[in-house]
Protein backbone atom coordinates (compact mmCIF):
# COMPACT_ATOMS: atom_id res chain seq x y z
CA UNK A 1 0.00 0.00 0.00
CA UNK A 2 1.67 3.41 -1.04
CA UNK A 3 0.71 6.69 0.25
CA UNK A 4 2.75 8.95 -1.71
CA UNK A 5 3.03 9.09 -5.59
CA UNK A 6 6.48 8.75 -6.37
CA UNK A 7 8.14 10.56 -8.83
CA UNK A 8 11.52 9.72 -8.31
CA UNK A 9 13.15 7.34 -6.55
CA UNK A 10 15.54 7.83 -3.85
CA UNK A 11 18.94 5.46 -2.23
CA UNK A 12 17.28 3.14 0.47
CA UNK A 13 17.53 4.66 4.12
CA UNK A 14 18.43 8.10 2.50
CA UNK A 15 16.35 10.54 4.17
CA UNK A 16 14.51 11.57 1.12
CA UNK A 17 13.49 7.97 0.77
CA UNK A 18 12.18 7.52 4.94
CA UNK A 19 10.30 11.11 4.46
CA UNK A 20 8.83 9.80 1.04
CA UNK A 21 7.61 6.32 2.52
CA UNK A 22 7.49 6.74 6.03
CA UNK A 23 4.12 6.06 6.14
CA UNK A 24 4.60 2.61 4.67
CA UNK A 25 7.76 1.99 6.57
CA UNK A 26 5.38 2.42 9.72
CA UNK A 27 2.72 0.50 7.93
CA UNK A 28 5.12 -2.64 8.05
CA UNK A 29 5.52 -1.81 11.44
CA UNK A 30 1.72 -1.97 12.97
CA UNK A 31 1.73 -5.58 10.44
CA UNK A 32 4.57 -7.26 12.10
CA UNK A 33 3.01 -6.95 15.51
CA UNK A 34 -0.34 -7.69 14.53
CA UNK A 35 1.12 -11.19 12.73
CA UNK A 36 2.77 -11.52 16.09
CA UNK A 37 -0.59 -12.43 17.41
CA UNK A 38 -1.22 -14.82 15.58
CA UNK A 39 1.64 -17.00 16.90
CA UNK A 40 1.77 -18.30 20.45
CA UNK A 41 5.36 -17.25 21.51
CA UNK A 42 4.52 -14.23 20.41
CA UNK A 43 1.27 -13.27 21.50
CA UNK A 44 2.04 -12.14 24.93
CA UNK A 45 4.35 -9.85 23.61
CA UNK A 46 2.00 -8.13 20.79
CA UNK A 47 -0.68 -7.70 23.39
CA UNK A 48 1.27 -5.74 25.40
CA UNK A 49 1.51 -2.72 22.23
CA UNK A 50 -2.25 -3.68 21.39
CA UNK A 51 -4.30 -4.19 24.74
CA UNK A 52 -4.60 -1.56 27.43
CA UNK A 53 -2.25 -2.71 30.54
CA UNK A 54 -2.46 -3.04 34.68
CA UNK A 55 -5.96 -4.23 34.45
CA UNK A 56 -7.95 -5.47 37.60
CA UNK A 57 -11.00 -7.11 38.08
CA UNK A 58 -13.18 -5.21 40.50
CA UNK A 59 -16.79 -6.31 42.19
CA UNK A 60 -19.72 -3.75 40.77
CA UNK A 61 -23.40 -3.65 41.49
CA UNK A 62 -25.30 -4.77 39.19
CA UNK A 63 -29.07 -4.62 39.49
CA UNK A 64 -30.09 -7.48 41.78
CA UNK A 65 -26.56 -9.16 41.65
CA UNK A 66 -22.89 -8.08 42.15
CA UNK A 67 -20.51 -8.51 38.60
CA UNK A 68 -17.30 -8.32 37.93
CA UNK A 69 -16.00 -5.22 35.81
CA UNK A 70 -12.50 -4.37 34.50
CA UNK A 71 -10.77 -1.36 35.39
CA UNK A 72 -7.41 -0.25 34.90
CA UNK A 73 -4.57 1.60 36.27
CA UNK A 74 -1.17 3.29 34.63
CA UNK A 75 1.92 1.62 34.41
CA UNK A 76 5.60 1.50 32.58
CA UNK A 77 3.87 -0.57 30.26
CA UNK A 78 1.40 1.90 28.89
CA UNK A 79 4.60 3.19 26.72
CA UNK A 80 4.09 0.25 24.52
CA UNK A 81 0.55 0.86 23.76
CA UNK A 82 1.23 4.34 23.13
CA UNK A 83 4.40 3.62 20.53
CA UNK A 84 1.75 1.37 18.69
CA UNK A 85 -0.77 3.46 18.90
CA UNK A 86 1.58 6.29 17.86
CA UNK A 87 2.12 4.37 14.67
CA UNK A 88 -1.06 3.88 13.77
CA UNK A 89 -1.86 7.39 13.51
CA UNK A 90 0.76 8.16 11.27
CA UNK A 91 -0.70 6.01 9.08
CA UNK A 92 -4.06 7.73 9.21
CA UNK A 93 -2.32 10.98 8.74
CA UNK A 94 -0.96 9.85 5.75
CA UNK A 95 -4.41 8.05 4.75
CA UNK A 96 -6.17 11.55 5.44
CA UNK A 97 -3.50 13.76 3.77
CA UNK A 98 -3.31 11.44 0.38
CA UNK A 99 -6.80 10.78 -0.26
CA UNK A 100 -8.70 14.13 0.91
CA UNK A 101 -6.49 17.00 1.54
CA UNK A 102 -3.94 16.50 -1.31
CA UNK A 103 -6.69 16.17 -3.94
CA UNK A 104 -8.48 19.41 -2.42
CA UNK A 105 -4.81 21.28 -2.69
CA UNK A 106 -4.82 20.26 -6.30
CA UNK A 107 -7.99 22.38 -7.46
CA UNK A 108 -7.16 25.38 -4.98
CA UNK A 109 -4.08 25.75 -6.52
CA UNK A 110 -2.77 27.52 -2.87
CA UNK A 111 0.81 29.04 -2.10
CA UNK A 112 3.08 27.45 -0.08
CA UNK A 113 2.53 28.98 2.88
CA UNK A 114 -1.66 28.80 2.47
CA UNK A 115 -0.92 25.44 1.37
CA UNK A 116 0.86 24.23 4.73
CA UNK A 117 -1.41 25.89 6.60
CA UNK A 118 -4.30 24.36 4.95
CA UNK A 119 -2.81 20.73 5.51
CA UNK A 120 -2.10 21.19 8.98
CA UNK A 121 -5.64 22.30 10.00
CA UNK A 122 -7.25 19.77 8.23
CA UNK A 123 -5.43 17.24 9.75
CA UNK A 124 -6.68 18.75 13.18
CA UNK A 125 -10.12 19.05 12.05
CA UNK A 126 -10.54 15.76 11.52
CA UNK A 127 -8.94 15.15 14.77
CA UNK A 128 -10.65 17.16 16.49
CA UNK A 129 -14.31 16.18 15.48
CA UNK A 130 -13.61 12.82 16.16
CA UNK A 131 -12.18 13.57 19.60
CA UNK A 132 -14.71 15.82 20.44
CA UNK A 133 -17.53 12.76 19.91
CA UNK A 134 -15.23 10.43 21.45
CA UNK A 135 -15.24 12.78 24.81
CA UNK A 136 -18.68 13.73 24.85
CA UNK A 137 -19.38 9.94 24.65
CA UNK A 138 -17.45 8.90 27.61
CA UNK A 139 -18.57 11.82 29.43
CA UNK A 140 -22.46 10.48 29.24
CA UNK A 141 -22.19 7.28 29.40
CA UNK A 142 -19.70 6.91 32.85
CA UNK A 143 -22.19 9.70 34.31
CA UNK A 144 -19.71 12.79 34.83
CA UNK A 145 -22.16 15.15 33.27
CA UNK A 146 -25.25 14.00 35.47
CA UNK A 147 -23.16 14.17 38.55
CA UNK A 148 -20.38 16.86 38.50
CA UNK A 149 -19.16 16.31 41.85
CA UNK A 150 -17.65 13.12 40.65
CA UNK A 151 -14.83 15.25 39.35
CA UNK A 152 -13.41 15.59 43.26
CA UNK A 153 -15.70 13.08 44.80
CA UNK A 154 -13.69 9.79 46.05
CA UNK A 155 -10.43 11.25 44.82
CA UNK A 156 -7.75 9.79 43.80
CA UNK A 157 -9.57 8.30 40.94
CA UNK A 158 -7.02 5.56 40.25
CA UNK A 159 -8.88 2.51 38.22
CA UNK A 160 -10.04 3.86 35.56
CA UNK A 161 -12.83 2.17 33.08
CA UNK A 162 -11.67 0.62 30.13
CA UNK A 163 -12.71 3.89 27.72
CA UNK A 164 -11.00 6.22 29.61
CA UNK A 165 -7.65 4.95 30.20
CA UNK A 166 -8.16 3.64 26.11
CA UNK A 167 -9.07 7.78 25.25
CA UNK A 168 -5.98 9.12 27.16
CA UNK A 169 -3.20 6.47 25.39
CA UNK A 170 -5.09 7.60 22.30
CA UNK A 171 -4.73 11.49 22.78
CA UNK A 172 -0.86 10.91 24.31
CA UNK A 173 -0.37 9.03 21.02
CA UNK A 174 -1.48 11.77 18.49
CA UNK A 175 0.63 14.19 20.38
CA UNK A 176 3.52 12.59 20.40
CA UNK A 177 2.72 11.57 16.45
CA UNK A 178 3.06 15.30 15.46
CA UNK A 179 7.04 15.70 16.49
CA UNK A 180 7.89 12.71 13.89
CA UNK A 181 5.83 14.38 11.63
CA UNK A 182 7.53 18.00 11.84
CA UNK A 183 10.44 16.37 10.01
CA UNK A 184 8.26 14.03 7.64
CA UNK A 185 6.12 17.46 6.74
CA UNK A 186 9.03 19.66 5.89
CA UNK A 187 7.97 22.22 8.29
CA UNK A 188 9.84 25.38 8.03
CA UNK A 189 11.95 26.35 10.52
CA UNK A 190 10.48 29.56 11.39
CA UNK A 191 7.25 27.37 12.03
CA UNK A 192 8.86 24.60 14.41
CA UNK A 193 8.88 27.19 17.65
CA UNK A 194 5.15 27.59 17.09
CA UNK A 195 4.28 23.94 16.81
CA UNK A 196 6.59 23.00 19.40
CA UNK A 197 5.05 25.62 21.92
CA UNK A 198 1.45 24.00 20.78
CA UNK A 199 2.56 20.44 21.35
CA UNK A 200 4.03 20.82 24.25
CA UNK A 201 1.08 22.21 25.96
CA UNK A 202 -1.09 19.41 25.06
CA UNK A 203 1.40 17.01 26.41
CA UNK A 204 2.19 18.73 29.70
CA UNK A 205 -1.88 18.87 30.10
CA UNK A 206 -3.02 15.68 29.14
CA UNK A 207 0.04 13.81 30.82
CA UNK A 208 -0.28 15.79 33.73
CA UNK A 209 -4.17 14.62 34.05
CA UNK A 210 -3.35 11.21 33.35
CA UNK A 211 -0.36 10.94 36.16
CA UNK A 212 -2.06 12.78 38.85
CA UNK A 213 -5.51 10.83 38.23
CA UNK A 214 -7.79 14.10 36.72
CA UNK A 215 -8.81 12.21 34.68
CA UNK A 216 -12.42 13.32 35.14
CA UNK A 217 -11.68 16.87 35.09
CA UNK A 218 -9.65 16.63 31.92
CA UNK A 219 -12.47 14.86 29.80
CA UNK A 220 -14.08 18.52 30.35
CA UNK A 221 -11.32 20.28 29.92
CA UNK A 222 -10.34 18.88 26.60
CA UNK A 223 -14.07 19.09 25.23
CA UNK A 224 -14.19 22.24 25.95
CA UNK A 225 -10.49 22.96 24.50
CA UNK A 226 -11.15 20.59 20.74
CA UNK A 227 -14.77 21.93 20.70
CA UNK A 228 -12.91 25.69 20.24
CA UNK A 229 -10.32 24.77 18.25
CA UNK A 230 -12.54 22.65 15.60
CA UNK A 231 -14.29 25.72 14.44
CA UNK A 232 -10.98 27.62 14.32
CA UNK A 233 -9.44 25.32 12.03
CA UNK A 234 -12.95 24.89 10.16
CA UNK A 235 -13.12 28.62 9.94
CA UNK A 236 -9.61 28.65 8.30
CA UNK A 237 -10.35 25.83 6.02
CA UNK A 238 -13.24 27.94 4.21
CA UNK A 239 -10.92 31.36 4.13
CA UNK A 240 -8.53 29.61 2.16
CA UNK A 241 -11.14 28.32 0.02
CA UNK A 242 -12.42 31.96 -0.49
CA UNK A 243 -10.93 34.97 1.46
CA UNK A 244 -14.58 36.40 2.02
CA UNK A 245 -15.57 33.42 3.90
CA UNK A 246 -14.83 35.09 7.16
CA UNK A 247 -17.78 34.77 9.25
CA UNK A 248 -17.17 31.51 11.15
CA UNK A 249 -14.08 33.16 12.44
CA UNK A 250 -17.01 35.34 14.32
CA UNK A 251 -18.67 32.19 15.53
CA UNK A 252 -15.22 30.94 16.40
CA UNK A 253 -14.52 33.79 18.74
CA UNK A 254 -18.02 33.87 20.96
CA UNK A 255 -17.60 30.09 21.06
CA UNK A 256 -13.63 30.36 22.11
CA UNK A 257 -14.42 33.34 24.63
CA UNK A 258 -16.91 31.06 26.16
CA UNK A 259 -15.11 27.71 26.29
CA UNK A 260 -12.30 30.10 28.03
CA UNK A 261 -15.03 31.08 30.63
CA UNK A 262 -16.47 27.66 31.36
CA UNK A 263 -12.76 26.36 31.37
CA UNK A 264 -11.67 28.36 34.30
CA UNK A 265 -14.51 28.15 36.13
CA UNK A 266 -14.91 24.45 36.19
CA UNK A 267 -11.22 24.22 36.86
CA UNK A 268 -11.88 26.38 40.16
CA UNK A 269 -14.68 24.62 40.97
CA UNK A 270 -12.88 21.13 40.82
CA UNK A 271 -9.33 21.88 42.04
CA UNK A 272 -10.14 25.06 44.42
CA UNK A 273 -12.96 24.30 46.05
CA UNK A 274 -13.81 20.40 44.92
CA UNK A 275 -10.64 18.79 45.71
CA UNK A 276 -9.78 21.54 48.73
CA UNK A 277 -12.78 20.00 51.14
CA UNK A 278 -12.38 16.12 50.39
CA UNK A 279 -11.30 14.18 53.73
CA UNK A 280 -8.17 11.97 51.60
CA UNK A 281 -5.97 15.20 51.82
CA UNK A 282 -1.92 14.79 51.66
CA UNK A 283 0.67 12.85 49.49
CA UNK A 284 1.06 9.11 48.26
CA UNK A 285 2.67 7.73 45.88
CA UNK A 286 1.58 4.48 46.03
CA UNK A 287 -2.02 5.44 46.36
CA UNK A 288 -1.80 7.84 43.50
CA UNK A 289 -3.07 10.67 45.92
CA UNK A 290 -1.63 13.84 44.82
CA UNK A 291 -3.90 16.13 46.98
CA UNK A 292 -1.97 18.86 48.59
CA UNK A 293 -1.95 22.64 48.27
CA UNK A 294 1.05 22.89 46.51
CA UNK A 295 0.59 20.59 43.77
CA UNK A 296 -3.53 22.00 43.88
CA UNK A 297 -2.18 25.66 43.52
CA UNK A 298 0.18 24.27 40.61
CA UNK A 299 -2.42 23.09 39.03
CA UNK A 300 -4.62 25.94 38.95
CA UNK A 301 -1.50 28.65 38.13
CA UNK A 302 -0.62 26.06 35.04
CA UNK A 303 -4.41 26.43 34.20
CA UNK A 304 -4.88 29.85 34.82
CA UNK A 305 -1.49 31.03 32.60
CA UNK A 306 -2.23 28.86 29.91
CA UNK A 307 -6.01 30.23 29.50
CA UNK A 308 -3.99 33.87 30.13
CA UNK A 309 -1.82 33.18 27.19
CA UNK A 310 -4.77 31.62 24.91
CA UNK A 311 -6.84 35.22 25.56
CA UNK A 312 -3.79 37.09 24.61
CA UNK A 313 -3.38 35.78 21.56
CA UNK A 314 -6.92 35.65 20.75
CA UNK A 315 -7.13 39.62 21.06
CA UNK A 316 -3.70 40.20 19.27
CA UNK A 317 -5.65 37.83 16.58
CA UNK A 318 -8.80 39.53 16.46
CA UNK A 319 -6.79 43.46 16.65
CA UNK A 320 -5.20 42.36 13.30
CA UNK A 321 -8.29 41.43 11.55
CA UNK A 322 -9.71 44.41 12.42
CA UNK A 323 -6.94 46.33 11.24
CA UNK A 324 -6.70 44.14 8.03
CA UNK A 325 -10.64 44.91 7.49
CA UNK A 326 -9.75 48.81 8.02
CA UNK A 327 -6.99 48.93 5.85
CA UNK A 328 -9.40 47.25 3.13
CA UNK A 329 -12.47 49.32 3.90
CA UNK A 330 -10.02 52.35 3.29
CA UNK A 331 -8.57 50.99 -0.06
CA UNK A 332 -12.35 49.92 -1.56
CA UNK A 333 -13.30 53.43 0.08
CA UNK A 334 -10.04 55.39 -2.22
CA UNK A 335 -11.20 53.32 -5.27
CA UNK A 336 -14.84 53.82 -5.37
CA UNK A 337 -13.57 57.72 -4.64
CA UNK A 338 -11.09 57.56 -7.71
CA UNK A 339 -13.89 56.06 -10.16
CA UNK A 340 -16.46 58.42 -8.76
CA UNK A 341 -14.16 61.28 -10.08
CA UNK A 342 -13.44 59.56 -13.67
CA UNK A 343 -17.02 59.14 -14.64
CA UNK A 344 -17.65 63.28 -13.50
CA UNK A 345 -14.66 64.42 -15.78
CA UNK A 346 -16.01 62.30 -18.66
CA UNK A 347 -19.63 63.95 -18.16
CA UNK A 348 -18.76 67.32 -17.58
CA UNK A 349 -16.29 67.44 -20.62
CA UNK A 350 -12.71 69.96 -20.76
CA UNK A 351 -12.77 73.13 -19.25
CA UNK A 352 -10.13 75.92 -18.99
CA UNK A 353 -10.27 78.76 -17.47
CA UNK A 354 -13.45 77.92 -16.06
CA UNK A 355 -15.70 77.74 -19.20
CA UNK A 356 -16.28 74.64 -21.57
CA UNK A 357 -14.42 74.86 -25.17
CA UNK A 358 -16.69 72.57 -27.86
CA UNK A 359 -14.55 72.51 -31.06
CA UNK A 360 -15.82 74.60 -34.16
CA UNK A 361 -17.89 71.56 -35.85
CA UNK A 362 -19.46 71.00 -32.63
CA UNK A 363 -18.43 67.35 -32.98
CA UNK A 364 -15.18 66.79 -30.67
CA UNK A 365 -14.76 68.11 -27.45
CA UNK A 366 -11.55 69.67 -27.94
CA UNK A 367 -9.94 72.11 -25.92
CA UNK A 368 -9.16 75.90 -27.77
CA UNK A 369 -7.40 78.55 -25.99
CA UNK A 370 -8.89 81.46 -25.74
CA UNK A 371 -7.60 84.98 -25.93
CA UNK A 372 -7.34 87.34 -23.13
CA UNK A 373 -9.25 90.20 -23.52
Amino acid sequence: MAFRRRNKSYPFFSQEFLIQNHADVVLGLVILILIGLMFEVTAKTAFLFILPQYNVSMPTPVKDFYGEIAFYRYGLRDCLTILFYLFITIVLHAVVQEYILDKINRRLHLSKVKHNKFNESGQLVVFHSASTIWCLYIIVTEGYLANLTSLWENYPHVFLPFQVKFFYLCQLAYWLHTLPELYFQKVRKEEVPRQLLYIGLYLLHIAGAYLLNLTRLGLFLLLLQYFAEFFFHTARLFYFTDENNQKLFNVWAVVFVITRLFTFTLSVLAVGFGLARVENQGLGLESGNFNTFLLRSSILLLVCLTQAWMMRRFIHFQLRRWREYLQEQAVRKKSTTNRQLKVVKKETGNHENGMMVKAENGTSPRVRKLKSP
